[in-house]
């Protein structure tokens, strides 16, 4: 299709000049060495590119050099990231400006002239931003935070041509009110007008004082942002590209403070050709969802935007979405709220495509799924069989396994869809196919990937119970990843701990080689703390480990036992609650669970000793083991009794742990909206009502609950709550 494209060209050169051709070649070559990158080969994606100085080259550079930095988060792998994206930003940069001014470079009949370029410069931010949030400072954060909201409107501003497009092709005027503008994705939940934003979103009257010299353009129409950023326009008008002559100087010392304050924390597979042809859902959505067949995707350059302009901004709406509660000022940072539908339909309509923008939205739709929604329990009802192309909401299991098939099939040598298959077996319960396909004996040639596989490995092990693998598994994620350490030794310790009170009694000699193991790998876990930040901040596990392993050595010190015998209620199970690995457990894995815990009470010689908070502990993880065993009055009971009822002031302070009173709450709502579910299949559309009421009730007790240890990680779980319930008044007609 390309040599043929060309060949037309060719055919009319009187009227085009060379850089019209030169154009799609570099796309092709470009996107020809950067399909190395699905098959898990960077080094032979950097020798395709290495004699290409093209925007496309350079994008595929940044993102080669990108990929390596998000899966090694090597700090000087972080820096050489930096420094390409720069470079393919700024040459992105120039080459707009000059296909605006060049009469002879491409014009399409869906985007503006420069489109392909000012995708381009997008990306690069979006990766630019991801990197400064990495290099651990502040303020290079607060930059990427704006590098996010540059990327946003000029992402908007190329999907907004492709709805006058659908609208000019369907007869609307393309001015008619239904245009979709920057602040129409904003949420419906209390987003703030950007008038007023933080850093002059509204224009140069609402610039903060602590950030110097962030210029704006100054909106001449509602629309002005989606017309202009990026000097992004219908014509090929001469305007400066922003970020040329926008200066961006360090926050001052004020702000820095204000900032510090934010708290951040196989068988039987589909193929999608099997799927249904779908309707006009996404078209409604104002998306273009033509299948890549199509006549409007005829020319090369168009399909590269088409789906790099769904990739990205489809990934910002769900990102945005997704931010818990405890992340909320970031939003005024950003200046946007997600829209988590659309930006669904976005990466599905992106994975169609057979290029790097393809792949990249698959992994991203299959993360989704099998990583984030199952990190989340209160999500909307769906159809596991069905495969209704429509279908975005829930977990569409049917559709997903299509699209591994596919992903599989047009990148063999890949491992990432090994591990996505894992992760689709882990969540729907076999743990032990999931193990299976992550030890094969074949490696990935990248080590990223291998760290990717070992940690997914260790974590199905410590679910199933399976306390050796679990504890060899984390302790091999220290050689291939240096991410969180002191994550990785704890709970390698916290194995051991198991393994020592399951052979205390029966086999005291063993049992003695687990203690003296746990308490090792649990006193080398602090050593590690801090030595990676998030945006100048301790990571969460971090700080949560350093308190745990105070905590138990100072109660060892005061009742004179051993260290490992002063550590509370099993820290696997913890874990695995804060990992929602019960999701992810069968019956039996799941009443394994049950006798673990109940060693506490049974068998545990210092219970008696303990306080309210290890006591709530306790009552936390009984009630979500029994809530996945569909026993839910049971576990309710469990979480009044044991949380509920203990007056807060007990469960926080000092050392104690004070997730479990806003954790209790959130599983009271999710056990009510499971009840609601079983209401529902029986008929009782009033037990239906009255269930969803108290599960809201009891989601807003722990979204407005005060700070908290892992409040970001219970949070994500919050803001998913909080949407679907959204959702599912929205379908009722109940909404507010």
């Amino acid at each position: 299709m390309l040599r043929g494209w060309i060949h037309s060209k060719k055919d009319n050169a009187s009227t085009h000049s060379l850089d019209t051709l030169a154009e799609p070649q570099n796309l092709e070559a470009a996107l020809r060495a950067a399909a190395h990158i699905m098959d898990d080969d960077l080094e032979s994606a950097e020798d395709g590119l290495a004699s290409g100085n093209s925007s496309f080259h350079k994008l595929a550079k940044g993102m080669v050099a990108f990929l390596r930095a998000t899966l090694g988060f090597e700090p000087e792998i972080i820096r050489e990231a930096a420094e390409r994206l720069a470079d393919a930003e700024t040459t992105a940069s120039t080459d707009h400006r000059r296909a605006q001014k060049d009469s002879h470079s491409y014009r399409s009949a869906v985007y503006p002239p420069g489109a392909e370029f000012s995708l381009c410069h997008a990306q690069t931010q979006l990766m630019s931003a991801v990197i400064a949030v990495l290099n651990e400072s502040l303020t290079e954060s607060i930059k990427g935070f704006y590098k996010l909201r540059k990327a946003y409107v000029t992402l908007n501003t190329i999907l907004d041509a492709e709805s006058r497009y659908i609208r000019t092709k369907s007869g609307m005027d393309t001015n008619t009110p239904s245009r979709r503008s920057v602040e129409s994705f904003r949420s419906d939940r209390s987003a703030p007008s950007l008038k007023g934003m933080p850093g002059g979103f509204g224009g140069a009257t609402s610039k903060p004082p602590s950030i110097r010299s962030f210029r704006e353009p100054t909106p001449n129409s509602s629309n002005s942002a989606a017309t202009k950023q990026d000097g992004l326009t219908n014509g090929a008008q001469d305007h400066h590209d922003d970020d040329d002559e926008d200066e961006f100087y360090d926050a001052d010392d004020g702000t820095t403070d204000k900032l510090n304050n934010l708290s951040l924390d196989g068988e039987g597979m589909l193929d999608s050709k099997d799927l249904p042809a779908p309707d006009n859902q996404a078209a409604r959505h104002g998306i273009l969802d033509h299948d890549p067949d199509s006549d409007v995707f005829a020319n090369p350059i168009d399909v590269f935007i088409h789906s790099g302009a769904n990739l990205c901004f489809g990934l910002l709406l769900v990102m945005l979405s997704m931010i818990p509660p405890a992340f909320g000022k970031l939003l005024f940072i950003i200046g946007f709220h997600g829209d988590k539908d659309r930006g669904i339909r976005m990466l599905w309509q992106a994975s169609k495509f057979h290029n790097i923008n393809g792949a990249m939205a698959g992994l991203i739709v299959l993360g989704y799924y099998n990583t984030f929604i199952g990190m989340s329990d209160i999500i909307p009802d769906s159809d596991p069989t069905s495969i209704d192309q429509n279908t975005v909401e829930g977990y569409p299991k049917q559709r997903c396994e299509a699209l591994l098939s596919d992903m599989r099939r047009r990148h063999p040598k890949s491992h990432l869809w090994l591990l996505e298959e894992a992760r689709m077996q882990a969540a729907n319960k076999h743990l032990s196919t999931a193990i299976s396909i992550l030890e094969k004996p074949i490696k990935s040639p990248l080590k990223q990937v291998e760290a990717l596989k070992m940690f997914e490995r260790s974590l199905d092990a410590m679910y199933m119970h399976d306390y050796a693998l679990c504890a060899k598994s984390f302790i091999a994620c220290v050689d291939l990843n240096n991410w969180s350490h002191t994550l990785y030794y704890y709970i390698a310790g916290a194995a051991n701990v198991e393994m020592y009170r399951q052979h205390r009694t029966l086999n005291p000699t063993e049992a003695a080689i687990y203690a003296k193991k746990a308490t090792e790998l649990f006193k080398l876990a602090p050593k590690h703390a801090g030595k990676k930040k998030f945006m100048a901040r301790q990571l969460p596990f971090d700080v949560f480990v350093t308190r745990k392993v105070q905590k138990w050595e100072s109660r060892a010190c005061d009742w004179s036992v051993s260290f490992v015998d002063a550590v509370g209620v099993s820290p696997v199970e913890e874990m695995i609650f804060l990992w929602n690995g019960y999701k992810r457990m069968d019956t039996s894995q799941l009443e394994q669970s049950l006798l673990r815990l109940s060693w506490s009470e049974t068998s545990n010689p210092h219970w008696k000793r303990e306080g309210p908070d290890e006591k709530a502990i306790l009552s936390v993880l009984y009630g979500a083991t029994l809530r996945n065993l569909k026993r839910y009055e049971e576990a309710k009971e469990h979480l009044r009794a044991g949380v509920l009822s203990c007056d807060k002031n007990e469960l926080k302070g000092g050392s104690r742990d004070d997730w479990t009173a806003p954790a209790a709450n959130y599983e009271m709502s999710v056990n009510c909206w499971m009840q609601r579910g079983e209401a529902r299949k029986e008929g009782k559309e009033a037990e239906v009502k009255k269930w969803v009421k108290e599960c809201e009730s009891w989601i807003e007790k722990a979204a407005t609950w005060e700070k908290f240890e892992l409040d970001a990680r219970i949070g994500l779980k919050i803001a998913t709550a909080q949407d679907t319930l959204k959702r599912w008044h929205e379908k009722e007609g109940t909404a507010k």
